[in-house]
């Protein structure tokens, strides 16, 4: 196996008048030695440019990357020794699973024997040895997403790409096949880089996150670091479903060391805490509060309000079984709460109150959208 490193990348595509085109810009990202390391953002961002380059399907306009201690960036993709699973399953139709498996180590020549073990091993890690002898036409789409992984095992490669290869999967299936490429790197102990657009298989798949922009890169490292400390509004908002609440307000002190947060305009919301770090600098300045779904809750009969307690209109519930999503107006904004309770949906159209739990509030500086330590 080897690492990956990503030296000041770029690629600028050129567009029929001749317009340059950003795609990514002045990306460096290390990829560490066996780790599993997620390119997350939108369409557009960069993240399957990015995989390609690695490939070698693409060329950098400027920029190194650097396979293990070899500078891989001039190139052909068949001397990189890594090999790519894409989104669609690319099995050849008239051979059947153990021949779509071998196809490649054929090609290169390897001896009989050694593809026939590879291809055995392959197919015990992926559980499909009772699917060796049928046609892709005969699986399911998992079944056909397992083959095409199962090809990019028998090469033994130094480092997977994986793009986007569970997109066109139903939701159960895809849940399935994200445990099992778990266990596959935690069997393999190889070096994958993966291109999702789906937050839910980044925090559940990676070792670490790469979050992407506009061809930019936001902020790596570990999903939970990324979840609770996002440097910025941008990774704050697109990391977690529902996606973190923003709330546009003052700071102002209050006796003691305490400060207390209003909401511009016509909004509810005061919530009242002890500020961390050098936030107190922010008092009687405009600020905005980010505040995840799950980290505020409605007050149950009997509770007590305190200071930092908020009432909110209540709109709409949506019961899913676990927990009940409510969302609701604080005449300022539409906020969405995730409740650990089951809320009934008779409630909707009352006037109810909420606690903030003040140590997982997020401020950011409105004018830059960075987050305030």
């Amino acid at each position: 196996m080897a690492s990956v490193t990503l030296q000041n990348v770029s690629k600028i595509y050129r567009g029929r008048r001749g317009e340059e085109i950003p795609a990514v810009l002045d990306l460096s990202l290390e990829v560490p030695d066996k780790s599993f390391v997620v390119l997350l953002g939108p369409s557009g961002c960069g993240k399957t440019s990015t995989l390609r380059m690695v490939a070698g399907l693409e060329s950098l306009t400027s920029g190194r990357i650097l396979i293990g201690d070899t500078d891989v960036s001039e190139l052909p993709p068949g001397d990189r020794d890594v090999t790519m699973v894409f989104q669609n399953y690319s099995l050849y139709p008239h051979l059947n699973v153990a021949e779509n498996l071998a196809f490649g180590l054929r090609v290169r020549h390897l001896p009989p024997a050694d593809i026939a073990r590879r291809v055995r091993e392959a197919a015990s890690i992926l559980g499909i040895e009772d699917l060796l002898a049928r046609m892709p036409r005969d699986l399911s789409g998992g079944q056909q997403q397992r083959v095409a992984v199962g090809r990019a095992i028998v090469r033994q490669p130094r480092v997977f790409l994986f793009d986007e290869p569970l997109s066109n999967l139903d939701a159960k299936m895809r849940a399935q096949l994200r445990a099992e490429l778990i266990k596959l790197h935690q069997r393999l102990q190889t070096t994958i880089i993966y291109v999702t657009h789906d937050q839910a298989e980044a925090m559940t798949m990676g070792t670490s996150i790469a979050l992407l922009r506009d061809g930019t890169l936001q902020q790596t490292g570990p999903p939970l670091d990324l979840y609770h400390a996002p440097r910025n509004t941008y990774v704050a908002g697109f990391l977690g479903s529902p996606s973190m609440n923003f709330i546009r307000g003052a700071l102002h002190p209050r006796d003691g060391a305490r400060l207390v947060f209003r909401e511009s305009g016509s909004g509810s919301v005061e919530i009242e805490f002890v500020p961390r770090g050098n936030i107190a600098r922010w008092a009687d300045k405009e600020i905005l509060l980010g505040l995840r779904p799950e980290h505020f809750q409605p007050l149950l009969p009997g509770e007590t309000p305190d200071a930092a307690t908020f009432p909110a209109h209540l709109d709409i519930v949506e019961p899913t079984g676990a927990e009940s999503i409510c969302y609701l107006q604080t005449g300022a904004n539409t906020l969405i709460c995730r409740s650990r309770h089951i809320i009934d949906t008779r409630e909707a159209g009352h006037r109810m109150l909420f606690r903030v739990d003040t140590s997982q509030i997020l401020l950011f500086d409105p004018a830059t959208d960075e987050r305030i330590d």
